[in-house]
């Protein structure tokens, strides 16, 4: 049996192969999302939705995204210094702990723009979680394969964009189909363009907004005792989900802790305050798809991943970008994760180079949904159409004059020799 790990910035996702050759999801106290966090409470070490619990009252032990730390080698969770690769171990040990089975095969997933050190560090953090070496797949190649074992295809020669919108960060790659599979070409990623910074230019509206005679507003935005930070959650959690029904409805209604106030917020306000985030991640795509260059092949198909891709506006931006309508899945949190377990998954030939991992201004950590992404519509393939049957050429007004001017002189020319002979 397989058992892949999608060790995402936000939250983590896993799935087992099944005797059909599919593939199904690890769930985690129900939900197929499992949050990435780790929180130092004592002499253990606490992850998923306990160490956002723990992290509530332990800001200083609580690290919410362990991946955005992989170069930093040890991480300070309060007055103990843990491993990077401890760390992220904790997390796949719950994994496997949730999976309840034998683990015949360990896949582990990665961005397609780390290099040796990076990766050693995942398999380092297997070995410390008591597992089987890892077998290493770049994330886009697991999407790609998952799309293409569900009917999307690409053909031989042609290229495909992997659009993974995350939770915390952004990645865009372009990928070439080869006879065994998929072959990555170039990468472009941005480690501050996520669903997260979505949320936090929501607050920042309602922010600016929202009437706030008492000045609490600061203490929502940087709490600094316990109240203020469950009150804090408690927003972002109200921001999230009103994030995820404006992908569903025309408007969504925000509670504001503290202020005790309610905001109406509509998808085109939405959408005005998310569209710099999503060009940021479009103009990414195209310097990606510039980067890999003609021998590339032609454009055929855009997969939109992650949490973050249900945002309609982020299709619309693309197809209008690429003239290529975008393809996404349901439950696109779980695309990488489903693909790595299903045979035929390989790495890619070539790599792109490391890119140093860059660590933005601290964020609070996001509410974990389970709730399925809703399907765009995808555009269906055009009909062939018929080209119409040649018609034949037109008459010429100008030659129909000439003959008929000359059969007239011609005529004259016949009266004058009978009238001259008479």
């Amino acid at each position: 049996m397989v058992l892949s790990i999608d060790f995402g910035t936000s939250h983590t996702t896993a799935a087992v192969s099944t005797p059909e050759g599919g593939a199904t999801p690890v769930l985690f106290d129900g939900f197929p999302l499992l949050p990435s966090a780790v929180c130092a409470a004592g002499d253990r070490l606490f992850t998923g939705r306990d160490a956002v619990q723990w992290g509530g009252s332990r800001p200083e032990a609580f690290e919410p995204w362990p991946k955005r730390r992989v170069d930093d080698g040890v991480l300070l969770l309060g007055d103990r210094e843990v491993p990077v690769a401890e760390a992220i171990g904790a997390v796949l040990a719950r994994v496997a702990a949730e999976h309840r089975g034998g683990v015949g095969e360990l896949v582990l997933t990665h961005p397609a723009a780390w290099g040796p050190h990076r990766r050693a560090v995942l398999t380092a953090a297997a070995h410390r979680a008591g597992l089987p070496a890892p077998r290493l797949v770049p994330e886009p190649v697991a999407a790609a394969q998952r799309l293409v074992t569900t009917g999307h295809d690409v053909p031989a020669g042609h290229c495909a964009i992997v659009y993974d919108f995350g939770g915390g960060t952004f990645d865009a790659t372009v990928l070439t189909r080869t006879a065994g599979g998929f072959a990555v070409v170039a990468s472009e990623g941005l480690p501050d363009a996520g669903g997260l910074d979505v949320d936090e230019a929501v607050l920042g509206v309602l922010a600016a907004t929202l009437p706030d005679p008492d000045g609490r507003w600061p203490r929502l935005l940087a709490p600094s005792g316990p109240a203020d930070r469950r009150a804090a959650r408690q927003l972002r959690e109200e921001v999230r989900g009103a994030k995820e029904m404006l992908s569903r409805t025309a408007s969504a209604s925000v509670y504001v802790p503290l202020l005790d106030r309610e905001a109406v917020l509509g998808r085109p306000q939405f959408e005005l305050v998310a569209r710099t985030v999503i060009e940021r991640t479009v103009t990414a795509t195209r310097s990606a798809l510039r980067a890999a260059g003609p021998d590339a092949g032609p454009l055929a198909a855009i997969f939109m991943v992650g949490g973050s891709s249900r945002i309609p506006l982020a299709a619309t931006m693309l197809h209008r970008a690429f003239d290529v309508a975008p393809v996404v899945l349901d439950q696109s949190e779980l695309v990488v994760a489903l693909g790595a377990a299903e045979p035929g998954t390989s790495p890619p030939s070539s790599p792109p180079a490391e890119r140093p991992a860059e660590r933005p201004a601290e964020r609070p950590v996001e509410r974990m949904a389970a709730e399925p992404a809703e399907r765009p519509v995808e555009r269906p393939a055009e009909e062939p159409v018929e080209a119409p049957a040649p018609r034949p050429p037109e008459p010429s007004i100008g030659r129909d004059f000439a003959v008929l001017f000359g059969l007239i002189v011609l005529l004259f020319a016949i009266i004058w020799l009978v009238t001259r002979e008479s």
